[in-house]
């Protein structure tokens, strides 16, 4: 296709063309013509697309916020001549890069690296790749777009950032043998699944109806109940916050305190006034990765209340430890919180994000008896974190 300067060549060339034929003026037309063979040259000269195989890597896929990720483009010439003028942009998202490229000979690779934005969590899209080639006097251009197949397009995950912190001790202590407690739902133990006997497994808890029926002993696989359980409630309400830093602030220490039970595989939930985010059951080996995934993605809510997130409560019955995490602007339907925490035995409020020194904005109802931390940052947060958990 012809670039602007193209189009004002072209028809600039044609009009000074027929102006000197017509009024005589060789000079005129001599100059349009120049101006017309230049077109037809550029034309020629991008005529042919270019045979290269263009090939994306992200390293890593799955970055924690503010932390280092690299792209990188490789360009193979796979025709039999130099390819020179290549320009080649990518997109991270909504921001245009481009890619400079030298001359490639025939069979030669070239690899571009650039460093990809971290500063904000999500699903962030790379690409589809755009290859323009220009001729030297920039009246002509060819644009090839590279589709999913040949690495146009790829993602990068950024997750929210945690530091690790201990478990939130909770009433509810485990024990391998049977119920802690006369209240303890249908016992300690539970059934699971079935898997494969392994050399040490308790014969008493061979299946043999299942034995029987596939040819290979089964055993049940028993969970225990009475594990330490987390639920996180974030408030994810634009109102809550100050700036879109705190809210950041907001998701990385939900997270640090979810993931810290879901690496020990612990049972989490995760909700907030607009329903539940994520729950884990403890039982799988990639709970942690999953809560990290799934946090990522999180956005703020326009939602006037975070009562919504404790009336979730009060559907179902609850244990272990309560942490709610919200800022330190609007307090609108935190006093909820009174209503459920007795159903845990431990609760914690965590108010992240500064505040001005006459803010008289603090959740009203809640009792003397409910911790109520301070996060300025996340570097902030173990010490005070530690010091509850040891209360």
């Amino acid at each position: 296709m012809l670039s602007p300067t193209g189009w004002g060549a072209l028809v600039g060339g044609a009009a000074l063309t027929g102006a000197g034929y017509a009024f005589g003026y060789p000079e005129a037309a001599i100059l349009g013509v120049g101006c017309l063979l230049a077109v037809a040259a550029a034309l020629v000269w991008t005529g042919r697309s270019p045979q290269l195989a263009a090939r994306r890597r992200v390293t890593p896929r799955k970055v924690a916020r503010g932390d280092r990720a690299e792209g990188s483009v490789t360009l193979t010439n796979t025709g039999r001549r130099t390819r020179r003028g290549l320009d080649v942009t990518d997109r991270c998202g909504e921001l245009p890069l481009t890619l400079q490229v030298p001359s490639l000979a025939a069979g030669a690779e070239h690899t571009v690296r650039y460093a990809l934005p971290t500063e904000r969590r999500g699903r962030i899209a790379l690409g589809p790749l755009r290859l323009e080639r220009t001729d030297p006097l920039g009246l002509a251009r060819r644009v090839r777009v590279f589709g999913p197949t040949d690495g146009g397009t790829d993602t990068l995950l950024v997750r929210p950032r945690v530091c690790l912190l201990p478990v939130l001790p909770s009433g509810t202590a485990h024990h391998v043998e049977g119920p802690t407690s006369d209240t303890a739902d249908e016992g300690s133990l539970t059934f699971h699944a079935l898997r494969e006997y392994v050399l040490g497994d308790d014969l008493r808890r061979v299946h043999w109806r299942s034995s029987a029926r596939t040819g290979t002993l089964m055993v049940k696989q028993l969970v225990d109940v009475s594990l330490p359980h987390t639920t996180v409630v974030l408030d994810t309400r634009s109102a809550a916050y100050r700036t879109e830093d705190d809210f950041e602030l907001a998701v990385d220490t939900a997270a640090s305190v979810a993931f810290a039970a879901a690496r020990s595989n612990f049972p989490v939930d995760v909700l907030s006034e607009t329903g539940p985010v994520l729950r884990t059951d403890g039982a799988g080996g990639n709970d942690a990765d999953a809560l990290l995934d799934r946090l990522a993605l999180v956005d703020r809510s326009e939602r006037a209340s975070a009562a919504g997130a404790f009336d979730e409560l009060e559907r179902a019955r609850r244990r272990g430890s309560l942490t709610v995490v919200t800022g330190t602007a609007d307090v609108s339907g935190l006093s909820a919180l009174e209503r459920v925490r007795r159903r845990f035995d431990r609760t914690v409020v965590l108010r992240v994000g500064s505040r001005a020194q006459d803010d008289p904005h603090e959740p009203p109802g809640l009792g003397s008896d409910v911790p109520q931390l301070r996060v300025t940052g996340l570097d902030s947060l173990p010490a005070a974190w530690r010091r509850e958990a040891v209360r």
